[in-house]
């Protein structure tokens, strides 16, 4: 399992009611180049997201690339799961860390707190999440996020930080830029018509950073 969540695209999953439907989805964004994926699914019944998680844990395997659970620790450790991820109401992160034990990742949404951010990471976060960096048509009222924040947060927090909210392929480069490691996109990667072609753009965005 890693221990340290990759650099690039964040791909975090549309609510999709087909288990076959979303594996071609992600499949299509893995072969891209997306770094990483979180299953992320509000509505669906527990059989259901048992099926989701379990086909994208073994797709996301069998390409290398880490598998993170939104919100439920049960259903990442029953899955198998590479990680789990946690808003502000989705549990305690202490207890979080403790039922994943040492190697499994712990990602954790701290809006626009960099405090938060800290106090995470103290608790056994592996990497934060800041945001809406930009307007966010899935969750229009979130808290907005200064770009400002991500180079506050590199001087005093040595894990990944991710960039989420209303991210797209025209103003993902400004984010990257003021230092985030990853970018967490959902309607801009899976509403493409050409998702594997939207993964490829956004990966290049983070090659143009090393070049």
């Amino acid at each position: 399992m890693p221990t340290r969540l990759p650099r690039g695209l964040y791909a975090i999953t549309p609510e999709e009611s087909g288990a076959e439907r979303l594996v071609a989805l992600v499949r299509a964004a893995l072969v891209g180049g997306a770094a990483a994926v979180q299953y992320r699914n509000k509505s669906a019944p527990a059989a259901l997201r048992r099926a989701h998680a379990d086909g994208l844990v073994a797709l996301c395997r069998g390409r290398g690339v880490p598998l993170v659970v939104n919100d439920d620790v049960e259903l990442a450790l029953a899955a198998g799961a590479d990680g789990l991820h946690l808003g502000a109401t989705d549990g305690d992160i202490a207890a979080a860390r403790a039922r994943l034990g040492p190697a499994r990742l712990l990602g954790v949404s701290c809006y626009d707190s960099v405090a938060r951010a800290r106090a995470a990471v103290a608790q056994g976060a592996d990497y934060v999440a800041f945001g809406s960096v930009f307007p966010s048509a899935t969750k229009p009222g979130a808290v907005r996020a200064p770009h400002a924040l991500f180079a506050a947060a590199r001087q005093v927090l040595g894990c990944p930080l991710v960039a989420i909210g209303g991210i797209t392929v025209e103003n993902a480069a400004a984010v990257i830029d003021a230092g985030a490691d990853a970018v967490a996109v959902i309607r801009a990667l899976f509403d493409a018509p050409d998702v594997t072609a939207r993964a490829r753009a956004f990966k290049r965005l983070f090659e143009r950073q090393v070049t």
